[in-house]
């Protein structure tokens, strides 16, 4: 059994980032996994502000919910990002809570790939969604995931599920018109399937 958090950055409480996320937690605790739920929409957290006083064994000084989910990132085995595809890359909610990654991080004398810190040493993956389902519909989001969580912070990628195609943005979600939210489930249910 592995601890997984989840942090959802879409802003539709019932859209298809939700829906997927909905599936893959369905999975994952069929397969004995303990499954947190953080929804950024509830959950206001800021971008980092470059103030450094992390790295003067101050705590962070911005007064948000970071903080509080701080305990739930050290605790935890795996972190699912899942996001809406919002001009091509991630959500701005996701991109802050992981810009603020850099409170947690520790001094390393001998940083890998250019790093000036360690990060724990977890593992993720991604969720997303989209309107649109072109060859390059995720390309930007897969880029900043790979760089800056797997190559950059360290973690160990789980897989992604990307669902493009998903129905038209100004409309009511259409994910459920898709195979999506079983590969979400059957993700859920295999993700530390050896």
């Amino acid at each position: 059994m592995k601890n997984i958090l989840i942090v959802q950055g879409g802003g539709r409480p019932k859209g298809n980032t939700a829906q997927l996320v909905e599936h893959f937690i369905k999975g994952a605790e069929e397969a004995g996994h303990k499954i947190e739920l953080v929804y950024l929409l509830k959950n206001e957290v800021k971008g980092c502000l470059g103030c450094n006083a992390c790295r003067y064994g101050k705590p962070c000084i911005q007064k948000d919910s970071f903080n509080e989910i701080v305990p739930k990132i050290k605790n935890t085995d795996c972190i699912v990002f899942a996001s809406p595809l919002y001009f091509w890359t991630i959500s701005s909610k996701i991109k802050a809570f992981i810009e603020r990654f850099y409170c947690i991080a520790e001094e390393d004398p001998n940083p890998p790939l250019g790093r000036y810190e360690k990060y724990p040493a977890k593992d993720c993956a991604l969720l997303m969604t989209s309107a649109d389902n072109f060859f390059w519909t995720f390309a930007q989001a897969v880029s900043y995931y790979q760089f800056t969580l797997v190559n950059y912070i360290g973690f160990h990628d789980k897989g992604m599920l990307l669902a493009g195609g998903c129905g038209d943005t100004n409309g009511r979600p259409q994910i459920d018109k898709t195979d999506y939210l079983r590969q979400a489930y059957e993700f859920g249910k295999k993700i530390y399937s050896e």
